[in-house]
Order: structure tokens, then C-alpha cells, then sequence
């Protein structure tokens, strides 16, 4: 299965907080990318298990329907 991730720097924690947006719940941390992202995986098992455990259907994830661009701009 493959998920979807955000990154988002936390300028309070100094790290990236993580989010999964096809599991509502599913959040997690790093000081680093890398580790955001190997702590997204683990997370990510983690919640599919606990649905399971609860006979929850697993959701999939469809293409999702996020455009994110840079656009530069010149200062007045």
C-alpha cells in the first residue's frame, strides 16, 4: 500500500511534523526528514493495525487531489 504524506517544519520543535492525510489521526514527528519519513512508515503500521484490530475497513488512498507549486514573485 502507498501513502501520502505532508511535512511541515515546526519552527517550535525544530523538526517536521508529519501528517497522513487518508488516515484522519495518523501523525507523527522528526528532527529530520529522513526520520520523519521512517517514523511516517512505522506510524502508518501502526494505525492500519489498530483499524484492523477493530474490524475497521483500511482506506486506500486515491490520487489525491493536491496541486502544490512554487510561484516567485519580484518585491515592490
Amino acid at each position: 500500500m502507498r501513502y501520502t504524506v505532508t511535512l511541515e517544519w515546526d519552527e517550535e520543535g525544530q523538526g517536521w511534523f508529519v501528517r497522513v492525510p487518508a488516515l484522519p489521526g495518523c501523525l507523527t514527528q522528526g528532527y529530520t526528514v529522513e526520520e520523519a519519513l521512517a517514523n511516517a512508515q512505522d506510524a502508518i503500521e501502526l494505525h492500519i493495525q489498530g483499524l484492523q484490530a477493530h474490524g475497521e475497513p483500511i482506506p486506500e488512498e486515491h490520487d489525491p487531489a493536491v496541486l502544490i507549486h512554487h510561484v516567485e514573485v519580484r518585491a515592490a
